[in-house]
């Protein structure tokens, strides 16, 4: 959803207000793009370039437009830039099949020196949630504040066999709506007009007709692992973390539990964290109004002029 597609963004704005995401204006993004190594990553803006700055990172097998809506009601106070991650939406796949942390990091680093030197808030859900919490531990000098969600050093393994299971279906369908029911199928809480709007960044029209995932195919083959950082190390980043730092759980979520936040926080003294009612582990997209109802108040907080962050 680019400057120049007005019927998706009208989409986008009706959707948002059916959703009770408030929002200021009509905001359009822009579109940007950086190289990373062999990668070209690209990215959408949202809001003015001189406000403090968000770098929204997405989950496993989404996109940028995963936080449209959230971007929207965000726009009005922040420059959000929101990342395709490496092998996901509109950036590339990689060459050589690297999907691993330390890839993903560069890709981070690559970003960071692209958008300047200010510092800026990493605000992450899933996998993008880890790449997040390891930036901001790695590079504490370039986060200013961090918000984490539903993701930790310790997942609940039920959760992510779930997502395996959705992901790994077969990957090619005769046409749109196809899609529409299965995604409908896996998160039947959300409308059919918010499942299209989000499918139209996330699915791509094959030269035969048939529809397929716009992310890599090694991503989705049942017999590919990504490669992780041991859980161990895991904790050791998060408890280095210094920079003004909040968790937000869905409510519903299987993915993280109450035990694993309550230890992130004891491991993290003063961490916020908060739960966003009526939402899984897709907190932004199940519940996009309690979201940012939740975050929001929190990043004015935290970058107001002399507060750190």
């Amino acid at each position: 959803m680019l400057k120049g597609e007005s019927a998706p963004l009208a989409t986008l704005y009706h959707a948002a207000r059916e959703r009770g995401v408030l929002f200021t204006e009509e905001f359009v993004p822009h579109s940007g793009e950086v190289k990373s190594g062999d990668v070209t990553l690209r990215y959408t803006e949202w809001g003015d370039s001189t406000a403090p700055r968000l770098l929204l990172l997405h989950g496993f097998a989404q996109t940028a437009h995963a936080w449209d809506l959230v971007a929207l009601s965000l726009a009005d106070r922040f420059h959000v830039i929101s990342l395709d991650q490496r092998g996901h939406g509109d950036s590339d796949w990689a060459p050589d099949g690297d999907y691993s942390p330390e890839a993903q990091q560069r890709d981070l680093d690559a970003v960071l020196e692209h958008l300047g030197d200010d510092p800026l808030i990493p605000v992450g859900l899933s996998m993008g949630g880890r790449n997040a919490f390891t930036l901001a531990s790695r590079r504490p000098e370039t986060a200013s504040a961090l918000v984490v969600v539903d993701t930790g050093p310790r997942t609940v393994k039920r959760g992510r066999s779930r997502i395996r299971d959705f992901v790994t279906m077969p990957d090619v369908l005769d046409s749109f709506d196809e899609f529409v029911d299965r995604v409908h199928a896996y998160v039947p809480h959300r409308s059919m007009e918010q499942i299209r709007l989000s499918l139209l960044n996330n699915i791509r029209e094959m030269p035969d007709g048939r529809w397929t995932w716009k992310y890599d195919r090694l991503l989705r083959d049942p017999n590919y692992r990504r490669p992780t950082v041991s859980e161990e190390e895991t904790w050791e980043l998060w408890s280095s973390i210094t920079c003004p730092t909040m968790i937000v759980r869905g409510s519903e979520s299987d993915v993280l539990d109450e035990e694993t936040v309550a230890e992130m926080v004891n491991r993290l003294p003063g961490t916020v964290d908060v739960e966003v009612p009526e939402a899984g582990h897709l907190v932004p997209g199940d519940n996009p109004a309690g979201f940012v109802n939740e975050v929001k108040p929190w990043l004015e907080k935290v970058t107001k002029p002399g507060r750190r962050g």
